[in-house]
């Protein structure tokens, strides 16, 4: 019998999460569920398509929901609410909320004695675990995560409200130098500015005061401040040719010693390049639905994070598999 994953929102996650399930032999889609008008939705898979007020009534026919939403509004309320019903999956990613999220889901899953796991992707996610691991292994080092080469949707978005912006598109990219000193084990201290760089593609409503707008950007508090930034104005036609993907990646390290004497320097390395964002989001998105499916079969329940459950859990082979193969 195939796990039973119904998806809820259909943005460019939810449709990752769509193709994401068509390549899981375990799973299947068994229904979509939306805020918009579920007429106006045409899927890849034919997935019957529902309004979201309606999932509560099809409680017996979904395993686990995977949810596709924002962090900033969707999810703090989405999460909770659908976890007195459902097991559920989300990709909660604003990092110093995570403990009130956590909190919240959990309550909902207890009290609903169903699985709920939270902030699945790759940073939070992936790149949660090899931290982790790093950190365990190596005690005596230092951290060092960088983002990029990739699209900023957050940056992005900041620069579109600047006034006489049309559109726009932010690539964060990590400083070469820095990279390299890394991984030669030297644990260098450095500031963001050494860490990152930032690239701005801007296309500027006609006779907008381009001076102003590159002003504007490269001096935001919180966003371009602290980064050595650069700005290219081009047509729209350019932006939609050459940047219309959603790139990103990045890199995870652990640099530390060992030894009596701390003589011999260990590096450990964690990469991604991804050609979309979203898509591989959704895969990992779609190992854990399958984890929280499992661990549900247990009788576990409450709220888990990528930190709290075994690999184990994520692959399709069974545990005797695995340890044949894989071991």
């Amino acid at each position: 019998m195939k796990i039973r994953i119904a998806i809820a929102g259909y943005g460019n996650l939810g449709r990752g999460v769509e193709n994401a399930v068509s390549a899981s032999p375990d799973c299947e889609l068994v229904a979509l569920f939306t805020r918009r008008d579920p007429a106006s939705i045409t899927t890849r898979t034919g997935v019957p398509v529902y309004a979201m007020e309606d999932a509560v009534k099809m409680q017996d026919k979904i395993d686990v929901m995977i949810l596709c939403g924002g962090s900033a509004n969707d999810l703090p309320v989405q999460t909770p609410e659908l976890a007195k019903y459902f097991n559920v999956i989300d990709s909660f990613d604003t990092h110093a909320r995570i403990p009130e999220h956590f909190a919240n889901v959990d309550a909902a899953s207890k009290e609903a004695k169903k699985v709920s796991v939270i902030s699945v992707g790759w940073d939070p996610g992936m790149f949660s675990l090899n931290r982790c691991y790093g950190q365990a292994i190596l005690p005596n080092g230092h951290d060092y995560t960088f983002w990029g080469k990739g699209v900023s949707q957050g940056h992005s978005d900041a620069i579109r409200r600047i006034p006489g912006v049309k559109d726009a598109k932010q690539y964060t990219i990590p400083v070469d130098s820095a990279l390299a000193s890394v991984r030669a084990g030297e644990n260098p201290e450095l500031s963001t500015r050494e860490k990152h760089t930032r690239e701005c593609f801007v296309v500027a409503e006609e006779g907008a005061d381009l001076a102003a707008i590159e002003q504007a950007i490269v001096t935001m508090p919180n966003y371009f401040a602290d980064y050595d930034t650069t700005v290219h104005f081009i047509t729209e036609e350019e932006l939609a040719r050459d940047h219309s993907g959603i790139p990103h990646g990045g890199m995870v390290f652990r640099s530390g010693t060992t030894g009596a004497a701390n003589e011999y320097k260990n590096v450990i390395e964690y990469r991604l390049q991804l050609d979309s964002n979203p898509e591989f989001t959704a895969s990992v998105l779609t190992a854990y639905a399958r984890a929280a499916y499992r661990l549900a079969k247990e009788g576990q329940y409450g709220c888990k994070t990528v930190l709290d459950i075994a690999p184990a859990y994520l692959h399709p082979q069974s545990p005797e598999e695995l340890r044949k193969n894989l071991l």
